[in-house]
């Protein structure tokens, strides 16, 4: 089985490392930047200079939007090998996932959603969480390549529901950000050091994986850099949240606050850096 992968990217070209590396099989590689090829080139990839030349029976796709993915995938769906099996490990819309399936089952491919939560030291590490949205068949012979990159890969159901939990452990990973946040700007003007309330936040019932990594790592240092996970990726991932509240009529009342936020905090200037950076709009430096 020939491998492809698109899209090489702060995560993609980890995570196409740890495939080049574990999965025994041949790797074809794209990215519209040939620079960002070179890694995967050591490893003992193959390089090809446009997406015609692309051929491989499953391709992976680490791209920012759905709208990168409808297009790159029309371009491999046209050439003379197409793949068997497309898979979108991006955080992408889940109607227009869903439609873009049809529409490449009728050019006989598979379409497959598996995006990736987790941060770029665990797609370095090959611990990433991995949701997979696709029949069981194709499931199962995705998950020996999806385990090269990650060590939680979970069967969410149909094409679209990898994408559902993606986009709702993103929603409350902004919402407990947004918490945090508010938490330390509380406890700071009160005169409590934030460096011992969240040491004792982690003691107590409101622990959590964002407030021992996330937010110790960002918010009490006041480090926001860019190249991490921009406010502005943030933005478009929880309107995501917010469309699928709003096609399931559920409200979603805190998830919009945190939106509204955000967007102050991008329009502050600090769309591009680290999303925590919320904080500055919470204690009133923004």
């Amino acid at each position: 089985m020939s491998l492809g992968f698109v899209g090489l990217g702060v995560m993609g070209s980890r995570m196409c490392a740890n495939l080049i590396r574990k999965s025994g099989q041949r790797v074809v590689v794209y990215d519209p930047m040939p620079e960002a090829t070179e890694p995967a080139a050591a490893l003992g990839a193959d390089v090809v200079p446009d997406l015609a030349a692309l051929e491989a029976d499953v391709v992976f796709l680490s791209l920012p939007t759905i709208s990168e993915v409808e297009s790159v995938a029309g371009i491999l769906a046209g050439v003379a090998h197409k793949p068997r099996v497309l898979v979108d490990m991006g955080t992408s819309e889940v109607g227009r996932s869903r439609a873009l399936a049809s529409r490449l089952a009728d050019d006989g491919v598979v379409f497959a959603d598996a995006p990736v939560a987790r941060t770029r030291q665990a797609a370095e590490d090959g611990t990433l969480l991995i949701t997979v949205g696709a029949p069981g068949d194709v499931f199962e012979t995705l998950r020996p390549l999806l385990e090269c990159m990650g060590t939680d890969v979970v069967h969410a159901g149909g094409v679209g529901n990898g994408q559902v939990l993606k986009i709702l452990n993103n929603m409350v990973l902004f919402l407990t950000m947004n918490a945090l946040a508010e938490a330390l700007a509380i406890g700071r003007a009160a005169g409590v050091d934030g460096e011992a309330l969240f040491s004792a936040l982690t003691l107590g019932s409101a622990d959590s994986f964002a407030l021992r990594r996330t937010g110790t790592a960002t918010m009490l240092p006041d480090e926001f850099p860019e190249r991490a996970f921009p406010t502005d990726y943030a933005i478009k991932d929880l309107a995501l949240a917010l469309q699928l509240a709003e096609d399931g009529e559920v409200p979603a009342h805190a998830a919009q606050q945190t939106m509204d936020l955000l967007r102050r905090t991008s329009d502050a200037g600090y769309g591009p850096n680290y999303y925590p950076v919320m904080i500055k709009l919470v204690d009133g430096r923004g």
